[in-house]
């Protein structure tokens, strides 16, 4: 038996985060881990490898299809999907070992295997071979993640029809794929293999793609995918998807059966709260195996916090590391607090995606009354020598103090252009505020300037 002030179960981003953390505070910390590679979801199968694909798959097209206006003529283009794919797998390592140091520099002990609560103050780690390790702490951190979700009649079976984790490692180019849901992941991988060659089918079952992004946003999105040459049907209900010799059938109501070569179910994520022995200390999760915390990340059992993707909120890598963060200094006394009304959310198709704050729908619903400020990214400069000017960027601001609310962006580098609005709400900016903060020229993030200042119907170049 081994003792702790602080275990952490799952070596995630949130994990991982809180135990360095927990470290930096004075804390023994342990974290127990059943994968190899540390990480969690996001590195080994996730954000990580999927973003590495996109932007290998964004090059070869650009190279293919765009270069030409720059004046660069090339011929003979060919994919070497292998090289391609050892690529991916070289950041997954790199960025995992790195995981690894920094845990070793900041001693931290990590446990291989698969972690679970055995009673109050106690980890019972459990190897591979299945040998059993017991660790004491007064205080246990649960960063388990979670899973995807997979619909009912979908038969998965780890290769003709598959989750993300799947789609990430095709050996070869499918000439047709289907993909079950709209939202990120489904548009994301849907994209790296349009891009490669496939033919891309993606059902969503409901009459719009991107549930939780501003409507006009994800509109517009809708739009360019479509042009782009994704084949994306609305109001789809999926009953059933399964592998039939060497390729695939989808059954969708009230349409004809589709054939495929291979199906990608991308119907969302569930909290991996199962089997980790809650009912040994008196934690009930709820409908969705979500497991409540207070506003210190406590769970129902004293000395057991929780984070990530296992308790409410945006479930994304970023917010399991602000939330590891803010638990751990609050369990050492420190400022807790995380606003997950700020969390910005990034689709990483091309163009870019992203968001940070209220969507106007949710302002609508509220009944909040705001102005509305658009700047296209066609009227910026730098997005025209860049030669990327699909999209816009959208300002909500509070119609009486003109405090920002929202910010959603379609268009280059969203994904960074969005942290500066974060930035600027966390501190209480108003439109004005960004308006009149000196941008430079020319960059893309004169759009955002210019959207403020669309607020009051001032923008200079639109």
């Amino acid at each position: 038996m081994q003792t702790h002030d602080l275990v952490v179960i799952g070596g995630g981003p949130g994990g991982y985060v809180a135990a360095i953390r927990a470290s930096q505070r004075g804390l023994s910390v342990a974290v127990v881990e059943a994968e190899e590679r540390l990480g969690g979801t996001c590195l080994r199968v996730g954000c990580i490898p999927s973003k590495a694909l996109l932007e290998s798959s964004q090059k070869f097209e650009e190279t293919r299809h765009s270069l030409a206006q720059h004046g660069i003529l090339a011929s003979s283009i060919e994919l070497d999907l292998a090289v391609m794919m050892k690529r991916k797998a070289d950041v997954v390592s790199t960025l995992a070992k790195g995981v690894e140091a920094l845990l070793k520099k900041n001693k931290v002990t990590r446990y291989r295997g698969f972690g679970r609560i055995a009673g109050p103050g106690c980890v019972a780690v459990v190897s591979a071979d299945g040998e059993v390790t017991e660790l004491r702490s007064e205080r246990i951190l649960l960063a388990v993640g979670s899973t995807s979700v997979v619909l009912p009649g979908v038969a998965v079976d780890g290769d003709r029809v598959g989750t993300s984790t799947e789609a990430l490692s095709f050996e070869t180019v499918p000439r047709h794929l289907v993909v079950i849901g709209g939202g990120y992941i489904g548009l994301e991988l849907g994209s790296v293999w349009r891009r490669l060659g496939s033919q891309v089918t993606v059902l969503e079952y409901a009459d719009r793609i991107l549930m939780g992004i501003d409507a006009e946003i994800a509109g517009q999105a809708l739009e360019l995918f479509r042009k782009e040459g994704l084949d994306i049907r609305l109001g789809q209900r999926v009953t059933s998807a399964k592998a039939t010799g060497a390729g695939c059938v989808v059954e969708v109501e009230g349409s004809d059966p589709i054939a495929c070569d291979r199906v990608l179910a991308a119907t969302g994520r569930r909290p991996a709260t199962e089997g980790i022995g809650l009912e040994t200390v008196g934690i009930t999760t709820d409908s969705r195996g979500f497991v409540p915390v207070d506003d210190q990340f406590r769970t129902q059992a004293p000395g057991v916090w929780a984070i990530g993707d296992c308790v409410p909120g945006p479930m994304l890598a970023h917010k399991a590391e602000e939330d590891g963060v803010a638990a751990v200094d609050g369990m050492t006394g420190g400022w807790c607090h995380v606003d997950y009304d700020l969390v910005p959310a990034v689709v990483f198709t091309h163009p870019e995606i992203a968001a940070v704050g209220k969507t106007q729908e949710q302002l609508e619903a509220a009944g909040v009354a705001f102005r509305k400020g658009l700047f296209p990214f066609r009227a910026n400069g730098r997005a025209r020598t860049i030669a990327e000017t699909s999209g816009m960027v959208k300002v909500l601001a509070d119609a009486t103090t003109d405090r920002v609310l929202g910010v959603h962006i379609i268009g280059p580098d969203a994904g960074n252009l969005v942290a500066e609005a974060a930035a600027a709400m966390a501190f209480g900016a108003t439109a004005e505020d960004i308006a009149r903060v000196c941008h430079a020229h020319p960059t893309l993030t004169e759009a955002l300037k210019e959207a403020a200042m669309a607020v009051h119907g001032q923008a200079i170049h639109a």
